[in-house]
């Protein structure tokens, strides 16, 4: 079993982290994609480094393809990427992906599939924890913010998968010194320096629960908190606009979850299945970031939870 880390040439935000963990040793070149000459890789121990020439967001399956090029079993993959905010705020976020809230026919703006959620990556939650330490350590911290974004984008995946991004800026994508915790983040986090690797899910862990988070803003602040404070895994983190809901005011029904239109219900049972197959015997917890919703909304929301529950 083997770790994709997947950047591209394009991106200074990816490439730049993967020149600076390159630098670190015992890298060697590593199979190359015979139909497919812009991709690259190396290998480290148990690590795979993909470097390709293409959007990073339109890069489906690479894990699938990975597997029939080697014969190798991919066990989860990593993508580097730049992120971009309209604050302009630097920053280093984590994340995991998909687009459960589109529907059929929809064409997903930044890649994936509609009504797709990824297996979130175990490592999100101890890598936002891990990441924290590394940049206060290195002075970016209170410069840059450190923080999750809630699941969006591709490319699309069949193994557990998180973005680790720079933004928000030419400026910041550019900045070797924040490149360089994301590689340090990477080799400490696989362990690749001689230590234990940090985020391997196991179904004995004494801490088993698993957030859920359900509504807010895209940086999902009150479900980083939780993270944050009682170091809890992360699943998918859906913000108000994965969450899709059609007024009943406006159309006239009554508020219950059964006929509130819009592909909410879809979206959170895309984003909660994929979230038990990621972290098997996990104590699934859905937190809802009441301030973000109205009550009917709320309420729908909880019944339908409730209902799955026991379904």
């Amino acid at each position: 079993m083997v770790t994709l880390v997947v950047a591209t040439t394009t991106d200074p935000a990816s490439i730049n982290p993967a020149k600076a963990l390159l630098a670190m040793p015992g890298w060697h070149p590593g199979p190359s994609f015979k139909e497919e000459e812009n991709i690259r890789s190396f290998t480290n121990e148990g690590v795979r480094l993909l470097q390709h020439d293409n959007f990073i967001v339109n890069e489906d399956n690479l894990d699938l393809r990975w597997e029939q090029l080697t014969g190798e079993s991919v066990h989860e993959i990593i993508f580097l990427s730049k992120h971009t905010a309209v604050s302009n705020r630097p920053a280093l976020t984590v994340h995991p992906i998909g687009v459960p809230h589109l529907k059929e026919g929809d064409v997903p703006p930044q890649g994936g599939k509609p009504g797709w959620a990824a297996l979130p990556n175990p490592r999100i939650g101890p890598w936002l924890r891990l990441l924290k330490n590394i940049a206060f350590s290195h002075n970016l911290v209170p410069e840059f913010e450190i923080t999750l974004e809630g699941t969006h984008h591709g490319p699309f995946t069949n193994k557990p998968t998180m973005f680790i991004e720079i933004g928000s800026t030419e400026e910041y994508w550019k900045r070797q010194d924040a490149a360089q915790v994301i590689a340090l983040l990477i080799w400490e986090g696989l362990g690749l320096g001689g230590g234990a690797a940090v985020g391997n899910w196991s179904r004995e862990n004494d801490k088993n629960k698993v957030l859920l988070g359900i509504g807010g803003g895209h940086y999902a602040p009150r479900h980083m908190d939780i993270v944050l404070k009682d170091g809890v895994w992360v699943g998918h983190l859906l913000s108000g606009y994965s969450l899709p809901m059609e007024d009943p005011n406006l159309s006239k029904v009554e508020t219950n979850s059964k006929e509130i239109g819009g592909t909410w219900k879809e979206s959170i049972k895309a984003s909660l299945e994929a979230t038990k197959l990621a972290f098997p015997g996990g104590e699934i917890i859905a937190h809802l970031d009441h301030k973000s919703f109205k009550s009917w909304q709320k309420n729908a929301i909880t019944g339908f939870l409730v209902y799955r529950n026991h379904s």
